[in-house]
Parts: structure tokens; sequence; C-alpha cells
């Protein structure tokens, strides 16, 4: 009895801690207190990730608001930006508060779809450009008919398109070309990138990626570049740290 009473006396000591060839000791067992898990709000614009920032930073601003540690917005794709706090950070983890995921119409790339169906994929999907306007003339008056690939270069391909109303001409297909597809948030400009366009026999057209993917890269340089601008107050007081 004796030797339980003073085991419960010493543990009524608080802990002392001592740091030696760069650990951390303690004289007693420690254990850490864990923080309840935030649910993720789910969003799908960055208007709505900036609202929230907003709010956040009004609610900080008031008196009786704890100081807390910079909220982390890390942009981790063209479609996908997360708000994280730091409060469980001790657990080897980040609390996602917010996730931001755009909303981006799906278009099948390097797959043949039929002219009417890729008439109105290009039309809806993808932002006005020069190459599109021409696709789009190519592509709105063909004429069902075998597609040649030109045999002097081995990439080239020449159609017969409808020239007025009983007249029929061959045309080379543009190759490559520059287009605008929708593949970011709204709220930023749409990156150009260069495709390749093809046709095969049936009048079925395909567009292929041949950026290598540069185009990611400048989707979350909009993305930041809209988020720096809208929340420069945020980020100037050390309220927000932005990270792509």
């Amino acid at each position: 009895m004796i030797k339980a009473a003073l085991e419960y006396v010493v543990g009524l000591k608080k802990p002392e801690t001592v740091r030696h060839g760069g650990g951390v000791y303690a004289d007693k067992p420690l254990y850490q207190m864990k923080k309840a898990d935030f649910p993720t709000l789910k969003l799908n614009t960055l208007e709505s990730i900036v609202r929230y920032v907003q709010k956040i930073g009004d609610e900080r601003q008031s008196e009786n608001y704890e100081a807390a540690e910079p909220i982390i917005i890390h942009i981790e794709s063209a479609t996908c930006v997360a708000l994280k706090d730091i409060a469980n950070v001790g657990d080897g983890k980040r609390d996602c508060m917010v996730l931001a995921t755009a909303e981006v119409p799906k278009f099948q790339y390097g797959e043949f779809h039929d002219a009417e169906s890729f008439n109105i994929a290009l039309q809806s999907k993808f932002l006005d450009t020069e190459d599109k306007a021409t696709i789009l003339q190519v592509v709105g008056n063909l004429k069902e008919d075998a597609v040649r690939t030109m045999t002097d270069d081995g990439v080239s391909q020449v159609t017969a398109v409808r020239t007025g109303v009983a007249t029929v001409a061959d045309v080379k297909v543009p190759n490559p070309v520059s287009l605008r597809p929708f593949r970011t948030f709204i709220e930023v400009d749409q990156p150009e990138s260069r495709f390749i366009f093809r046709m095969r026999e049936g009048g079925r057209c395909a567009i292929f990626e041949a950026d290598g993917g540069a185009w990611k890269l400048e989707a979350k340089k909009n993305i930041y570049n809209y988020l720096a601008e809208q929340l420069e107050e945020n980020i100037n007081s050390g309220e927000v740290v932005l990270l792509v």
C-alpha cells in the first residue's frame, strides 16, 4: 500500500524533459492529446474557397478569437484545390477542411467519334479559337467518303468536303491544331494547347493531346494567380499559405 501511495504521489509530479544527442527524453511516459478530425467540406468552385477563407479571416479579427496557425491552400491539380489545417499535424496528418473539385465536361481524347457527336462536343466543350473554327468547317461540310492519308509525309490527311450546293473538293485536314477545352475551374483562363486531329473512313474524328501535359502546369499557375489576387490581404497577413 505504501508503495502504491508513493507511485501515486510521484505520478502527480509534472514531467520533465531533457534534450540530448538530438533527442528529447522524459522522466515519465507522455501521451499525446489527439484532436478531433474535421469533416471535409466538398465544393466545386474557387470562389467558394475564397469566401470560406475570408469568413475565417473575419472571425480571427474578432476580439475573442484565439490565435491559430496559418491555413494551407494546396493546388493539388488542375481540377482540385484543398484547404488544409495543421490541427492534427502531430498525428502525422493535416486535416482537409475544404476540398474544391472543378466540374469539367467529359471528352474522350484519343478516341474516334462520329462527325455529328464530334461537332457537338467541339462546340459545347471547347472555347473559340481559329483552329476550332477551321475544324468545324471541315467536319460540318464533310462528305462521307474515304479519308486518304497523303504519302508524301505520312502525317497529313485529305478529305472531301462540300464547297457549294452540288460541288465537292478535296481539302487538307489541319494539323496540328491549337484548342482550348474546358479542363479546369471556370473562374480562370482555360489553357490553350496543341492537339493532333485525325479522321477515318465514315467521317469519324478524333483529337490526341500533343503538349506532354504542359497545360496542367499552366492551369495550376492560373489557379495560383487567381487565389493570390483574391486572398492578397490574407496571404500578406500570414493567415494563408498558398502552395502549388
